[in-house]
């Protein structure tokens, strides 16, 4: 391994997109994203504290403790970080919901701002940090949406999309998750922003089940996001969802919750994902990938995203 090579890049990376982050007014950011085959790593800066991903290369031995080590000391050490400020994760190739389970690393509750808004992440506890930078931009066009509209967000996670929405004047939100460490960390970011009260419902929920009960319901929403994970095989799910095999499924459902001239907004990170040709086909389908993937993530985009709106 070049450790030096690897650790030039980073301070030459750290330069350019420092700048270009303060620039747009941007505290959390990729800085580095596997730009060395020999060092495939995503290193992410959440406002001084770094978050480093090293990903299992198929038919590749994984790296020894020492190497491990060695890389971090050599990202501490060219980002000029304590070693506290470091989270440093293998990530292997996951089935189900493994990116939401507990590390069993001690974690500590980091607030972050995006777009003038305040999040909690945590960059040790689980496989992922609580926000996805990938989503920055995908978060901002919510908010420019929002406005007096009610919002369904669905996977939610830890809420960020239904804070955007709320910030950007929407009527109401509805954020479902079947996770109640989740949806208690929802709740935290709404407070943070100060959006409390009925306006601002969390349903802990199977998806499925839920969308079922709202078509019936006859629940309408002006605006719907629609992030689901690439497979969950959860025992808390009523049934094992496949993003590829499932997504018209969803997407059908969503639609049908959709007001006159309501927008529908389907993102996933499945690789090699192909959509419904039918739902593709539908008039007031648009895929928008390129829309919402911010400078830091095109070198490897973390998703692809769709826009439905009803007509």
């Amino acid at each position: 391994m070049k450790l030096g090579d690897f650790g030039n890049r980073l301070r030459k990376n750290q330069r350019h997109w420092s700048k270009w982050a303060r620039r747009r007014g941007i505290s959390c950011y990729r800085l580095y994203d596997r730009d060395i085959p020999d060092f495939p790593l995503a290193i992410d800066w959440y406002e001084g504290e770094v978050h480093a991903q090293i990903f299992a290369r198929k038919g590749r031995e994984p790296l020894t403790d020492a190497e491990e080590q060695a890389i971090g000391e050599t990202i501490r050490e060219s980002l000029q970080i304590p070693s506290q400020a470091l989270a440093f994760k293998t990530r292997q190739r996951q089935r189900g919901l493994a990116q939401y389970e507990k590390t069993g690393q001690p974690g500590h509750r980091l607030m972050v701002s995006e777009g003038g808004l305040k999040f909690e992440v945590d960059l040790h506890s689980y496989l992922d940090t609580g926000l996805f930078l990938d989503h920055r931009v995908t978060r901002e066009m919510i908010r420019r949406r929002a406005e007096g509209r009610r919002m369904l967000n669905l996977f939610a996670y830890t809420g960020s999309f239904s804070v955007f929405a709320a910030a950007g004047g929407a009527l109401a939100t509805t954020s479902v998750d079947l996770s109640n460490t989740y949806q208690a960390w929802t709740r935290r970011n709404l407070a943070l922003n100060g959006f409390t009260g009925d306006d601002h419902q969390l349903e802990r929920s199977d998806v499925f089940a839920y969308l079922e009960r709202a078509v019936r319901e006859r629940r309408l929403f002006g605006l719907i996001v629609l992030d689901p994970p690439s497979f969950s095989n959860s025992k808390k799910m009523l049934e094992i969802l496949d993003v590829q095999r499932d997504h018209r499924r969803l997407i059908d459902a969503c639609l049908e919750l959709l007001t006159p001239n309501g927008e529908l907004y389907f993102s996933t990170n499945k690789r090699r994902f192909k959509i419904d040709h039918d739902l593709e086909s539908l008039p007031g389908c648009e895929e928008i990938t390129r829309q919402t993937l911010p400078d830091d993530f095109k070198r490897h985009p973390a998703h692809r995203c769709w826009i439905f709106r009803q007509t």
